[in-house]
């Protein structure tokens, strides 16, 4: 495996700037996740790192090794792509070793059976392995190219949403599945999500992104309880953070404009009057929406609460994030 290391990256296409100046370090053995919205330079980061795309100016290094001038085929990445991308006239076990017959790696025969064979059973596909691509369920495709990835012995996996057209279920399972297998193999690992909750489950370090730009760059945890801006506050967490007006609660500092308080962090039974709109039970919780003074904010309470909707409760923050103007972080004491 191997550390990646990209250095004041840009790239464009025509006049659509698909990022601008990208700084960020993969350590080696990592799992990050890459966050944002459709157009923020996501899977763009990936084609980069993998040589399918050329970048305008910056430096990529694999290894250590100046990968810009490399083939895909010299940088030894391996690539998921959310669509399955599988042979569909060959079986199961053709499409897995596939990979290893490439002249560049000249896997032995021997080893091309213990590989397919040890990656089947990971993914639990080994009783599908002589069925052909299009005799299998949509979950079980992306088990396959997943598993195409992993007979490999890359540098690094490259991931772009491969979880995302599956359901829920599956999603669940296989979530778990990669990061154990990540961990077992002490693999690096890059992978592109819209889904938070991939990012807080999985990753080890979290990029998030806006636009071409890289606005933060943490661990889950880190970003989630110490946001830069109310935009990166916003890409973790569900149910998402409630942003308000700063003034909605007495002591903020100046200059806030707005209030961020995750669910978790309004507290019931003093504060500003606030009546119940919505009561969710979730089992292990409920949700409470309130409103006040047109405002509507949420919070979590105890799954067996007898609050029922148009109830008054009496609510106030616990550990405050505070955003200016421009919707930026203010320091505490500012």
């Amino acid at each position: 495996m191997a550390e990646v290391s990209l250095q004041n990256i840009s790239k464009s296409f025509g006049n659509q700037v698909a990022l601008e100046g990208l700084t960020m370090t993969v350590p080696d053995g990592s799992f990050v996740v890459l966050l944002g919205p459709t157009g923020a330079g996501k899977t763009t980061t990936l084609r980069l790192i993998s040589g399918l795309d050329k970048p305008d100016k910056g430096q990529i290094a694999i290894n250590g090794e100046d990968a810009i001038n490399q083939t895909p085929a010299e940088r030894n990445v391996a690539m998921v792509f959310q669509q399955y991308s599988l042979y569909p006239h060959l079986s199961v076990r053709d499409n897995l070793a596939f990979p290893l017959k490439s002249p560049m790696l000249r896997t032995p025969a021997d080893e091309i059976i213990r590989k397919v064979g040890e990656v089947a059973e990971v993914l639990q596909i080994s009783h599908k392995l002589d069925n052909k691509a299009t005799e299998l369920s949509g979950g079980e495709m992306q088990r396959v190219s997943i598993g195409r990835a992993l007979v490999r012995s890359p540098q690094i996996y490259l991931m772009d949403e491969p979880l995302s057209s599956l359901d829920a279920k599956l999603r669940s399972d296989l979530r778990i599945e990669l990061k154990r297998i990540q961990a077992s193999l002490g693999a690096t690992m890059l992978y592109v999500t819209h889904d938070q909750v991939e990012a807080m489950t999985m990753a080890t370090h979290v990029g998030v992104l806006d636009h071409g730009k890289l606005v933060q760059f943490g661990s889950p945890r880190d970003i989630y309880e110490n946001p830069i801006s109310i935009y990166a506050a916003g890409r973790l967490g569900s149910p998402k953070i409630n942003i308000l007006p700063a003034g909605l609660f007495p002591g903020a500092p100046q200059g806030a404009i707005n209030i961020g308080l995750r669910p978790e962090n309004i507290s019931i039974g003093e504060g500003i009057e606030t009546q119940v709109i919505r009561v969710e039970h979730l089992g292990d919780q409920t949700r409470l929406h309130l409103k006040t003074n047109d405002i509507d904010l949420m919070t979590l309470t105890d799954a067996h609460t007898t609050l029922n909707k148009g109830d008054i409760i009496a609510v106030s923050p616990r550990n405050p994030l505070y955003f200016d103007a421009n919707g930026d972080r203010l320091k505490e004491g500012k």
